[in-house]
């Protein structure tokens, strides 16, 4: 009759292939911020003129996924992406266009060394793996709105 210790040991080598292959699936998966970050990100934004915060200007920001509006100083909800996140700000007289890169976040090495860039891949498709600046400083112009602003994106309109 076998004893205990024996059958412990047999156990746990029966179980060591499915351990293992858990163990092989988490370590992949563990580099993809698709699964460990969120696509949705807060960002502050704070409107400014002459060096003095503005309070009440109305911002629009948008970028391939969606937009979003918020009076400044204010904090929104937006949904991350790759593509720009395009700033318009409007108050009386007073306007500022802005485009802000997403910069990549720390899950860039774990996608390269755990999923062999697999991770990178399906990051930069849902965004996950990007973040916008957490606070958006927006310096607002006098004057009529057009004279050296830029366009927004096609299939943009921003009012």
């Amino acid at each position: 009759m076998p004893r205990w210790p024996e059958l412990l040991a047999g156990a746990v080598l029966r179980g060591l292939p499915g351990i293992s292959t858990a163990a092989l699936a988490v370590s992949v998966l563990a580099g993809c911020a698709t699964l460990t970050e969120p696509v949705d990100q807060y960002v502050m934004v704070q409107t400014v003129e002459d060096h003095q915060q503005v309070v009440g200007v109305g911002c629009v920001l948008s970028n391939d996924v969606g937009r979003w509006f918020v009076t400044s100083p204010g904090r929104v909800q937006i949904r991350k992406s790759t593509a720009p996140l395009t700033v318009d700000c409007r108050r009386d007289d007073a306007w500022a266009f802005d485009q802000v890169d997403p910069k990549q976040n720390s899950s860039k090495w774990g996608n390269i060394i755990l999923t062999a860039g697999t991770g990178q891949f399906i990051d930069r498709n849902t965004g996950a793996g990007f973040d916008y600046p957490a606070t958006l400083t927006v310096i607002l112009k006098r004057g009529a709105a057009d004279s050296g602003r830029m366009a927004p994106p096609a299939g943009n309109t921003v009012y």
